[in-house]
């Protein structure tokens, strides 16, 4: 058992602490000793060593969980129910620097392994304990039905159980709260995880660990593997193909979706996957301009663009095209953007790797060359280790670009000129991409008319493209978007099955 195990519950560390796996409710090193360096993508210097989970390690975790899953999903409804509400206080209580230990505060850990500015760590924190919380209350609505039979002398109920072990990986962007959504309703259902987190963020994800524990969840419910990016394809493809693994959900990118989405094909499992967005708004001639500029600068912006939802594309009607953007360029030149080091008030701080900024100024260089115009941003990388870069924003960009067809995750904007709804339509369901859109418009019932027909799992009326609550079904409608939903009633179908079971009255007969 390993030192920082106390009473079952894993402590704070050090930030400069190794970080072990999880499984089976303590703390170990991988079986074959195999590790990696968490890396600080603002300085490029080494954090932590964490240790990499190999293929047996995960085999021993599904096999705990499954252990676990016999009780677990026995457990009354009210008692998953207090962990869950526990588990939500002890992370609001992480923020307020109550943990009473020596180890990193939530703030020092995100600032280090993903670039989280104050603001950035406080909305994850929140998110996640909501995410709990909301969970909390799906459990007594888990229900079935009677259904009437035909049969003579029958009862037919159809229940709804909980499916098993769920594989869960989890992204690096807003750590807490999304490892909170990959685990909560599948938990709080009755079944158990097995989560694989990001390699850039593993202590900021564990923070969701350590809350549950310290609320009471048992051991083996949810166990935490952290992989080395060499060993990542080999164990992912492991887990989802494991027999006693019954459900995956994925958040991340596209690419690996896909993989992971064939793998689960080959063996006829389901999959909830949360992939990429390029999320456009529509701002109608009749919108409240000074609204909608908030709304793109604020869904576009927020944490360096690097969120699925983040607004890609504002689509203008023409009569106001100039006022938008003039009105858009003078909100952008005031935020900050910086090392949240230098300075703790900055709106932008850096991206989560140098490849990644790189990645993004190609994509807005490469539009420059196809003919769009640069309106804001330095065309260069700035920062220690190349990770900064200032909110760039681009116009006259047309569809065929490369721009306008990948994501970019990262802080840049493209402007479309329009002269119609139904060219805005057209221009917003031209992508492959289905997660989010925006409508800003005065008259709340065109703006209605347009949203509906904005292929999109979610249409937000003059607000902006950033924008989920716990209980709503978040998804996309398919593409490169992903399929399924999280959240409310939606996740629960997603992880639970209905179970057919009939009462048969004694002395029934039968044709022979």
């Amino acid at each position: 058992m390993n030192g920082n195990i106390v009473n079952g519950i894993p402590k704070a560390t050090k930030l400069s602490d190794p970080q072990l796996l999880y499984i089976n409710g303590a703390e170990v090193a991988s079986s074959n000793s195999g590790t990696f360096t968490a890396t600080n993508p603002m300085t490029g210097k080494d954090i932590y060593a964490c240790s990499s989970a190999s293929v047996d390690d995960y085999k021993e975790a599904i096999l705990s969980a499954q252990t676990a899953f016999k009780t677990w999903s026995r457990t009354p409804p009210s008692a998953r129910r207090l962990i869950f509400l526990k588990a939500a206080d002890i992370l609001d209580s992480y923020l307020e620097g109550q943990e009473h230990d020596e180890g990193a505060d939530v703030g020092e850990i995100m600032s280090a392994e993903v670039s989280a500015t104050k603001s950035w760590t406080t909305v994850n924190i929140k998110a996640g304990a909501g995410f709990l919380r909301e969970a909390a209350g799906l459990v007594t609505h888990i229900k079935g039905e009677i259904v009437p039979a035909d049969r003579p002398g029958t009862t037919i109920m159809v229940l709804r159980e909980a499916v098993g072990v769920v594989f869960a990986i989890s992204p690096w962007n807003a750590p807490v709260s999304l490892a909170a959504r990959a685990i909560a309703t599948p938990l709080i259902c009755g079944n158990t995880v097995v989560l694989k987190p990001s390699e850039f963020s593993p202590k900021s994800q564990y923070i969701m660990v350590r809350a549950l524990a310290a609320a009471g969840l048992p051991a083996g419910c949810l166990n935490f593997l952290p992989t080395r990016p060499a060993d990542a394809a080999l164990v992912t493809e492991v887990a989802v193909k494991h027999p006693l693994v019954r459900r995956i959900n994925f958040t991340g990118s596209d690419r690996v979706g896909t993989i992971i989405a064939g793998w689960a094909a080959s063996v006829l499992k389901q999959c909830v996957l949360e992939l990429g967005g390029k999320a456009p708004v529509l701002v109608l001639e009749d919108a409240a301009i000074s609204d909608a500029v908030e709304a793109i600068a604020f869904g576009g912006l927020s944490n360096n663009g690097q969120i699925c939802m983040s607004t890609e594309r504002v689509i203008i009607h023409d009569t106001v095209a100039e006022e938008l953007k003039t009105s858009l360029l003078a909100k952008v030149n005031t935020l900050k953007c910086g090392s949240q080091y230098d300075d703790p008030s900055v709106a932008l701080s850096g991206l989560y790797t140098p490849s990644s900024a790189k990645r993004v100024l190609g994509l807005v260089k490469s539009a420059i060359e196809q003919g769009a115009e640069l309106l804001t941003g330095d065309l260069e990388i700035h920062g220690q280790n190349g990770t900064i870069l200032k909110p760039h924003i681009l116009d006259n960009v047309t569809m065929d670009m490369e721009i306008s067809k990948e994501e970019s995750f990262g802080p840049i904007m493209c402007l479309y000129r329009v002269s119609s709804d139904e060219e805005a339509i057209e221009v917003a369901n031209s992508s492959e991409f289905t997660l989010c859109s925006s409508v800003f418009s005065r008259d709340v019932l065109r703006a209605m008319g347009v949203a509906k027909q904005v292929r999109a799992g979610s249409c937000h009326i003059n607000g902006p493209t950033v924008y989920i609550e716990a209980p709503l079904p978040n998804g996309g409608t398919g593409g490169r978007s992903g399929y399924g939903r999280f959240g409310g009633m939606a996740g629960v179908e997603e992880f639970t099955e209905r179970k057919i079971l009939t009462l048969g009255q004694p002395g029934m007969r039968y044709p022979f």
